[in-house]
């Protein structure tokens, strides 16, 4: 895996893991832990649920010689937190993404799936398809807007990597409709739909109408699976101010239920491809 690759977030998140579990091993609480150690209750806190962007050499000693930990440990201990400061290239997209920014888990992500009920897909979208979007009736600048463009184009070549993540997208038939930027951009925008669905790495699903009522109709999320099996998945989920990253037991079974009841409604790969082909032929006729 080459440098932009690397996760500082799921960095941040094993260095959690492996701080939590040496303090329950040695049966502590976080504030016995804090005071043994000498490190603030509310630092070591943060460490260990991976929300400390600041991770110091010291703390990490301290708390390595309080837990007593072999040599390997104690440099793995650093090397996470090394890592946990590279940047990838999403750094220099920071008003875009935020502090957790997406790209940071999609960059390690071993499996991406999503449910979208409005639109298509980031990963999926064209250049001109995503501006109209970012337009959206807001009154902004076209630089800004080619900004916001590029970032999100930028996200998409982990489809194009050597070892790509498995892309499974069950969209709404609500998103092929939607006119966004109007028929040539949105013709354009199926075309490219209907190419990537025949990738070997990329399963497209179509949830149509007559489907009827389904478990996503609260709205559109992604769920985010790593090949390092400590690496727990996560869930995406978008809102109108910010972007929400859910990791625990319970979210996560409830999103996977979502997930597996919209796939089930949902079309075949193959006749979601036709679908799509249809859709495409009926703009082409219109434009």
């Amino acid at each position: 895996m080459n440098q932009e690759q690397k996760s500082p977030n799921i960095r941040r998140r094993r260095l959690g893991q492996v701080l939590r579990g040496l303090r329950e091993e040695s049966g502590l609480t976080l504030d016995a832990a804090a005071k043994g150690a000498g490190v603030p209750r509310s630092t070591l806190g943060r460490m260990e649920t991976a929300e400390a962007r600041r991770l110091r050499h010291t703390d990490l000693n301290a708390l390595a010689d309080f837990y007593n930990v072999d040599a390997e440990t104690r440099e793995g201990m650093h090397g996470l937190a090394r890592e946990a400061k590279e940047r990838g290239w999403w750094s220099k997209y920071k008003d875009v993404f935020g502090e957790r920014a997406l790209p940071d888990w999609e960059a390690e992500a071993s499996a991406i799936r999503t449910f979208q009920s409005q639109l298509i897909p980031g990963l999926f979208q064209t250049p001109r398809y995503a501006a109209a979007i970012f337009r959206g009736g807001r009154a902004t600048t076209e630089e800004n807007i080619e900004r916001l463009v590029e970032a999100r184009m930028t996200r998409q070549q982990i489809l194009n990597r050597i070892h790509p993540p498995r892309m499974t997208a069950v969209i709404d038939e609500a998103a092929l409709h939607r006119l966004i930027g109007g028929h040539e951009i949105m013709r354009e925008q199926l075309e490219h739909l209907g190419h990537l669905a025949v990738r070997h790495n990329i399963d497209v699903q179509v949830l149509p109408y007559e489907a009827g009522e389904h478990l996503g109709m609260e709205g559109s999320f992604t769920i985010l699976e790593f090949p390092e099996p400590r690496d727990t998945p996560i869930v995406y989920v978008e809102t109108a101010t910010r972007g929400l990253f859910l990791e625990s037991t319970e979210e996560l079974d409830a999103y996977n239920v979502t997930f597996s009841n919209v796939q089930g409604v949902a079309l075949s790969t193959s006749r979601s491809a036709e679908f799509i082909h249809h859709a495409t032929q009926a703009l082409e006729k219109q434009t």
